[in-house]
C-alpha cells in the first residue's frame, strides 16, 4: 500500500477539509496512529472513536517507551472503505479536571440517547493537594469523564468534572432495550454500574463482575446484547500478551459465564488488543488494533476491522485477522495488493516502501516464478475497464498475469514490466472484464523478481 501523489495531495488538502483517503484494507487509517476503536452506527453511518497514539513530544516527562496519547479524533464511513477524519474532538488541554501533561487519554466510547451524544473517556486527574499532615501529594489516578454533543462528530463539550464514584479506565456504555444505561470499566477487575437518566452520574456503587479470569491483566470491556443474550467481551493476558475473550449472561449485570476466545494473541506480538463489535447491514464486524505501522514499537498502534460471526447457539466464532480487511475496492482505484487475502506458500514478501516512513505503506515483491497473491472483493461495476495499469519495478524485467477469481481463472491480461531501477507505470489491454464483484489473482508469470506497488483497471 502506498500513498500516491494524488493521495498525498488529498492529505495536504485534508488540513483544511479533514478528508481521509480511501483505505479499504487493514489498517483502516494510514496517516496517523490509532488504537482502541469503538465503532457505532449513528445517523446511517459508521463512526469510529479510537484513541490516538503519538510519538513523545519534546519535553515529555512521562514514563519512557510508554503510551503517549493527548487527544481523540473521530472517523466516519458509509461503506467501510472511505473514511473521513472529522478532526480532534477532545484534548487533554480542554478538560478542566484532567492533568494536561499526563498524555493518558486512553480507550473511549460514545453513545446516543435522548437527542445527545455522550463521549466517555478516561484521563489522569490533576494532582490533588497534599493531604493534611502529609508532605506528599496523593498518587495521580484515572477518572472517567463525559463530553456531550448534538452531532456524532461534535463539537463535544467536556463536563467540568468526572463521574463521581468511578476510578478506572476503558469506559463502555450499553443502553439496554428498556432504555437503562450501564457503564462498564476496568481497574484491575471489570466493574459495572447503572447510569442515571442524565448519563453522567451512576446509581449506587459500582459492582465487580465475578466469574471472569482472576490471573493475568484484565481490561477493556465491551458489552452488547443480541437475541436476549448479553455479551461481555474483554482483553485478557492468559499467556504473555492480550487476547480477546468473552462471557455470556441473561442480564447486563451478570452473573456472566466465560464462553471462549474471540481473537487469539497477535502474531505480531502486540502486547495490547482493544476492540468493539458492530452490526452493519446484516454483518457483524470486530474492530480492534495491531501494530501494523510500527512493528518495532507496540505503543504506536493502528486500527483494523474483520468480519465476525455468531453460531446458531449464540456463541462467537473465533475471528481470523486479515490484512485485507472488510471494505469493497473499486477496480478503477489503486488496488493495494500487499493487503492480500491469500498468497502462495513461498516467493512473496511484503515490506515497507520506505522504512523511514511506514505511513507511506507497503510493496509486494514476487521473488519466484508462479508466486501469487489474491485480493478479494474488487468491484468492477459494469465491467467497462479497458486497461490494466501496474506501478512496479524490476531490476531485470518481468511479466505479471492478472486472472479472475482463482489462479487458473479467466486471464484478464498480461503486463510486461520492463527493466528499470525506479518505479514506473506499465500497462496492458484488459480482456474478459467482468461485471460485479470478484477476486483478482496476480502471478509472476516470467522473468525475474518484481516489486509491485498497486494494480488498477481503468
Amino acid at each position: 500500500m502506498k500513498l500516491s501523489l494524488r493521495q498525498l495531495f488529498v492529505l495536504g488538502f485534508a488540513g483544511f477539509m479533514n478528508i481521509q483517503p480511501a483505505f479499504a484494507a487493514n489498517p483502516l487509517i494510514m496517516d496517523q496512529f490509532t488504537a482502541d476503536p469503538t465503532a457505532r452506527v449513528f445517523e446511517g453511518k459508521i463512526y469510529v472513536y479510537p484513541s490516538h497514539d503519538i510519538k513523545a513530544p519534546p519535553g515529555y516527562k512521562g514514563k519512557p517507551d510508554w503510551f503517549v496519547m493527548e487527544d481523540y479524533h473521530v472517523f466516519s464511513s458509509d461503506n467501510l472503505t472511505d473514511w473521513k477524519d472529522h478532526g480532534m474532538i477532545v484534548s487533554q488541554t480542554g478538560v478542566e479536571w484532567a492533568d494536561p501533561t499526563a498524555y493518558a487519554m486512553w480507550a473511549p466510547d460514545c453513545v446516543f440517547k435522548d437527542g445527545k451524544y455522550y463521549f466517555y473517556f478516561p484521563a489522569i486527574a490533576k494532582p490533588e493537594e497534599k493531604s493534611e499532615g502529609s508532605n506528599e501529594k496523593k498518587r495521580p489516578e484515572f477518572r472517567i469523564g463525559v463530553a456531550v454533543a448534538d452531532k456524532p462528530y461534535g463539537p463535544f463539550k467536556p463536563l467540568p468534572n468526572y463521574i463521581q464514584g468511578v476510578r478506572g479506565i476503558d469506559p463502555n456504555v450499553l443502553i439496554d432495550k428498556d432504555g437503562t444505561a450501564y457503564l462498564y470499566y476496568s481497574a484491575g477487575k471489570i466493574y459495572v454500574a447503572k447510569l442515571k437518566p442524565n448519563m453522567t452520574e451512576i446509581e449506587g456503587e459500582p459492582m465487580v463482575i465475578d466469574n471472569l479470569p482472576t490471573k493475568g491483566l484484565l481490561e477493556g470491556p465491551f458489552a452488547l446484547e443480541r437475541n436476549g443474550i448479553y455479551y461481555l467481551t474483554y482483553p485478557h493476558v492468559e499467556n504473555k500478551i492480550e487476547r480477546l475473550e468473552y462471557a455470556m449472561s441473561s442480564s447486563p449485570m451478570g452473573p456472566f459465564k466465560q464462553a471462549g476466545v474471540i481473537l487469539d494473541e497477535a502474531d505480531s506480538g502486540c502486547w495490547t488488543v482493544h476492540h468493539s463489535i458492530l452490526d452493519w447491514q446484516g454483518q457483524s464486524y470486530l474492530f480492534y488494533h495491531d501494530k501494523d505501522l510500527s512493528p518495532g514499537f507496540d505503543k504506536n498502534r493502528a486500527i483494523r476491522a474483520d468480519k465476525l460471526f455468531f453460531n446458531p447457539d449464540g456463541s462467537i466464532r473465533k475471528v481470523i485477522p486479515t490484512l485485507r480487511g472488510v471494505g469493497l475496492v473499486d477496480a478503477k482505484s489503486e488496488i493495494q495488493i500487499d493487503r492480500y487475502s491469500a498468497k502462495s506458500a513461498g516467493g512473496v514478501a511484503i515490506t515497507f516502501l520506505d522504512d523511514a516512513n511506514p505511513h507511506a505503506g507497503w510493496k509486494t515483491t514476487f521473488g519466484t516464478a508462479k508466486s501469487w497473491v489474491r485480493f478479494n472483493e474488487v468491484d468492477f461495476g459494469k465491467g467497462a475497464q479497458k486497461a490494466i495499469k501496474v506501478r512496479a519495478k524490476s531490476g531485470a524485467g518481468s511479466t505479471l498475469e492478472i486472472r479472475l477469481d482463482s489462479e487458473d481463472g479467466p486471464l484478464l491480461g498480461r503486463v510486461k514490466i520492463d527493466k528499470a531501477a525506479d518505479w514506473k507505470l506499465s500497462s496492458a489491454a484488459a480482456t474478459k472484464v467482468p461485471n460485479g464483484v470478484h477476486d483478482i489473482v496476480i502471478t509472476q508469470a516470467g522473468g525475474q523478481a518484481v516489486e509491485v506497488d498497486w494494480v488498477s483497471f481503468r
